[in-house]
Protein backbone atom coordinates (compact mmCIF):
# COMPACT_ATOMS: atom_id res chain seq x y z
CA UNK A 1 0.00 0.00 0.00
CA UNK A 2 1.34 3.39 -0.95
CA UNK A 3 1.34 6.42 1.33
CA UNK A 4 -1.18 8.12 -0.98
CA UNK A 5 -3.53 5.21 -0.39
CA UNK A 6 -3.22 5.63 3.38
CA UNK A 7 -3.89 9.36 3.16
CA UNK A 8 -6.90 8.79 0.94
CA UNK A 9 -8.28 6.13 3.30
CA UNK A 10 -7.96 8.39 6.35
CA UNK A 11 -9.61 11.25 4.47
CA UNK A 12 -12.47 9.01 3.44
CA UNK A 13 -12.84 7.45 6.91
CA UNK A 14 -12.48 10.20 9.56
CA UNK A 15 -14.13 7.88 12.11
CA UNK A 16 -10.82 5.93 12.17
CA UNK A 17 -9.30 8.53 14.50
CA UNK A 18 -12.21 8.29 16.94
CA UNK A 19 -12.20 4.50 16.91
CA UNK A 20 -8.43 4.29 17.44
CA UNK A 21 -7.80 7.18 19.83
CA UNK A 22 -5.61 5.10 22.17
CA UNK A 23 -3.44 3.89 19.32
CA UNK A 24 -2.93 7.45 18.07
CA UNK A 25 -1.71 8.50 21.52
CA UNK A 26 1.02 5.83 21.33
CA UNK A 27 2.37 6.88 17.93
CA UNK A 28 5.81 8.51 18.02
CA UNK A 29 7.19 10.62 15.19
CA UNK A 30 10.64 12.06 14.45
CA UNK A 31 11.13 15.56 15.83
CA UNK A 32 11.28 17.98 12.85
CA UNK A 33 14.25 19.82 14.36
CA UNK A 34 16.17 17.00 16.03
CA UNK A 35 16.86 13.28 16.24
CA UNK A 36 14.52 12.36 19.11
CA UNK A 37 10.95 11.16 18.70
CA UNK A 38 7.81 12.90 19.94
CA UNK A 39 4.15 12.00 20.24
CA UNK A 40 1.64 12.72 17.52
CA UNK A 41 0.01 15.44 19.66
CA UNK A 42 3.38 17.12 20.22
CA UNK A 43 4.04 16.99 16.49
CA UNK A 44 0.68 18.64 15.86
CA UNK A 45 1.53 21.39 18.36
CA UNK A 46 4.83 22.03 16.61
CA UNK A 47 3.05 22.22 13.26
CA UNK A 48 0.55 24.72 14.68
CA UNK A 49 3.37 26.81 16.13
CA UNK A 50 5.11 26.88 12.77
CA UNK A 51 1.87 27.98 11.10
CA UNK A 52 1.37 30.72 13.70
CA UNK A 53 4.93 31.97 13.14
CA UNK A 54 4.33 32.01 9.39
CA UNK A 55 1.09 33.95 9.83
CA UNK A 56 2.77 36.41 12.20
CA UNK A 57 5.50 36.99 9.63
CA UNK A 58 2.93 37.65 6.91
CA UNK A 59 1.07 40.03 9.22
CA UNK A 60 4.28 41.97 9.95
CA UNK A 61 4.94 42.20 6.20
CA UNK A 62 1.41 43.50 5.58
CA UNK A 63 1.77 46.09 8.34
CA UNK A 64 5.11 47.20 6.92
CA UNK A 65 3.59 47.42 3.45
CA UNK A 66 0.72 49.52 4.81
CA UNK A 67 3.17 51.87 6.53
CA UNK A 68 5.13 52.29 3.29
CA UNK A 69 1.91 53.04 1.41
CA UNK A 70 0.88 55.61 4.01
CA UNK A 71 4.29 57.28 3.75
CA UNK A 72 4.04 57.40 -0.05
CA UNK A 73 0.51 58.76 0.17
CA UNK A 74 1.74 61.58 2.39
CA UNK A 75 4.59 62.37 0.00
CA UNK A 76 2.23 62.55 -2.96
CA UNK A 77 0.00 64.90 -0.95
CA UNK A 78 2.98 67.10 -0.09
CA UNK A 79 4.05 67.14 -3.73
CA UNK A 80 0.57 68.12 -4.90
CA UNK A 81 0.26 70.90 -2.32
CA UNK A 82 3.63 72.33 -3.35
CA UNK A 83 2.31 72.92 -6.88
CA UNK A 84 -0.58 75.14 -5.79
CA UNK A 85 -0.29 78.84 -6.55
CA UNK A 86 -0.20 81.26 -9.49
CA UNK A 87 3.00 79.89 -11.04
CA UNK A 88 4.08 80.54 -14.60
CA UNK A 89 5.14 77.55 -16.72
CA UNK A 90 8.89 77.93 -16.13
CA UNK A 91 8.45 78.25 -12.36
CA UNK A 92 6.12 75.26 -12.29
CA UNK A 93 8.61 73.12 -14.19
CA UNK A 94 11.33 74.11 -11.75
CA UNK A 95 9.08 73.28 -8.79
CA UNK A 96 8.35 69.83 -10.21
CA UNK A 97 12.03 68.92 -10.48
CA UNK A 98 12.87 70.41 -7.08
CA UNK A 99 10.05 68.68 -5.21
CA UNK A 100 10.56 65.30 -6.85
CA UNK A 101 14.12 65.46 -5.60
CA UNK A 102 13.28 66.93 -2.19
CA UNK A 103 10.20 64.85 -1.33
CA UNK A 104 10.82 61.58 -3.19
CA UNK A 105 14.62 61.72 -3.43
CA UNK A 106 14.49 61.22 -7.20
CA UNK A 107 18.01 62.18 -8.28
CA UNK A 108 17.36 63.01 -11.94
CA UNK A 109 14.27 64.57 -13.53
CA UNK A 110 13.60 65.53 -17.13
CA UNK A 111 10.33 67.27 -17.98
CA UNK A 112 9.54 68.11 -21.60
CA UNK A 113 6.38 69.93 -22.62
CA UNK A 114 5.56 69.67 -26.30
CA UNK A 115 4.74 73.40 -26.45
CA UNK A 116 8.34 74.26 -25.55
CA UNK A 117 10.18 71.21 -26.89
CA UNK A 118 8.43 69.29 -29.67
CA UNK A 119 9.29 65.58 -29.32
CA UNK A 120 10.64 63.19 -31.89
CA UNK A 121 8.04 61.07 -33.66
CA UNK A 122 9.14 58.01 -31.66
CA UNK A 123 8.85 59.76 -28.29
CA UNK A 124 5.47 61.23 -29.21
CA UNK A 125 4.19 57.80 -30.26
CA UNK A 126 5.46 56.29 -27.00
CA UNK A 127 3.81 58.98 -24.86
CA UNK A 128 0.52 58.69 -26.75
CA UNK A 129 0.51 54.90 -26.50
CA UNK A 130 1.17 54.61 -22.76
CA UNK A 131 -1.58 56.14 -20.65
CA UNK A 132 -0.07 54.58 -17.51
CA UNK A 133 3.50 55.10 -16.24
CA UNK A 134 6.17 52.81 -17.64
CA UNK A 135 9.27 51.75 -15.69
CA UNK A 136 12.27 50.33 -17.51
CA UNK A 137 15.98 49.64 -17.28
CA UNK A 138 16.65 51.20 -20.67
CA UNK A 139 15.91 54.66 -22.00
CA UNK A 140 13.21 55.10 -24.64
CA UNK A 141 14.29 56.58 -27.98
CA UNK A 142 16.39 59.74 -27.48
CA UNK A 143 15.24 60.46 -23.91
CA UNK A 144 18.57 59.45 -22.37
CA UNK A 145 20.05 62.61 -23.92
CA UNK A 146 17.52 64.69 -21.97
CA UNK A 147 19.71 64.17 -18.90
CA UNK A 148 22.88 65.51 -20.53
CA UNK A 149 26.16 63.92 -19.52
CA UNK A 150 24.46 62.17 -16.60
CA UNK A 151 22.30 60.12 -18.96
CA UNK A 152 24.96 57.51 -19.68
CA UNK A 153 25.17 56.67 -15.96
CA UNK A 154 21.45 56.06 -15.44
CA UNK A 155 20.28 52.48 -15.02
CA UNK A 156 16.54 52.81 -14.43
CA UNK A 157 13.80 55.09 -15.69
CA UNK A 158 10.14 55.92 -15.05
CA UNK A 159 8.12 57.48 -17.86
CA UNK A 160 4.99 59.49 -17.06
CA UNK A 161 2.91 60.78 -19.96
CA UNK A 162 1.25 64.09 -19.14
CA UNK A 163 -2.24 64.65 -20.51
CA UNK A 164 -4.66 67.57 -20.61
CA UNK A 165 -8.04 67.77 -22.31
CA UNK A 166 -7.60 64.24 -23.61
CA UNK A 167 -4.29 64.92 -25.37
CA UNK A 168 -0.66 64.25 -24.50
CA UNK A 169 1.08 67.53 -23.65
CA UNK A 170 4.45 66.28 -22.44
CA UNK A 171 6.54 63.59 -20.84
CA UNK A 172 8.11 63.43 -17.40
CA UNK A 173 11.07 61.07 -17.06
CA UNK A 174 12.59 60.07 -13.73
CA UNK A 175 16.07 58.56 -13.76
CA UNK A 176 18.37 56.85 -11.30
CA UNK A 177 21.79 55.24 -11.20
CA UNK A 178 20.21 52.50 -9.08
CA UNK A 179 18.92 49.69 -11.32
CA UNK A 180 16.32 48.71 -8.70
CA UNK A 181 14.87 52.20 -8.19
CA UNK A 182 12.52 51.79 -11.16
CA UNK A 183 11.85 48.37 -12.64
CA UNK A 184 9.22 46.94 -15.04
CA UNK A 185 7.24 44.99 -12.41
CA UNK A 186 6.91 47.77 -9.84
CA UNK A 187 3.56 49.30 -8.92
CA UNK A 188 2.82 52.64 -10.57
CA UNK A 189 -0.32 53.85 -8.75
CA UNK A 190 1.44 56.76 -7.08
CA UNK A 191 3.35 57.65 -10.24
CA UNK A 192 0.02 57.80 -12.07
CA UNK A 193 -1.39 60.17 -9.46
CA UNK A 194 1.60 62.45 -9.95
CA UNK A 195 1.13 62.34 -13.72
CA UNK A 196 -2.55 63.25 -13.39
CA UNK A 197 -1.76 66.13 -11.04
CA UNK A 198 0.86 67.52 -13.42
CA UNK A 199 -1.47 67.17 -16.38
CA UNK A 200 -3.99 69.34 -14.53
CA UNK A 201 -1.33 71.80 -13.34
CA UNK A 202 0.07 72.37 -16.84
CA UNK A 203 -3.33 72.41 -18.55
CA UNK A 204 -3.52 76.20 -18.34
CA UNK A 205 -0.03 76.58 -19.81
CA UNK A 206 -0.46 74.67 -23.07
Amino acid sequence: MKSDDVVRYLQDHPEFFEQNAEMLAEINLPHPHGGRTISLSERQMLTLRDKVKSLEKKLRELIEFAKENDALQLKVHQFNCALFGPHDRATLQSLVAHNLNDIFAVPHVALHLWKDEPPSAEVLAFADEHALPVCAHHAVADTQSWFGETGSHLRSFAYLSLRANGQTIGLLVLGSEDKERFYPEMGTVFLQRIAETLGSAFRLHV
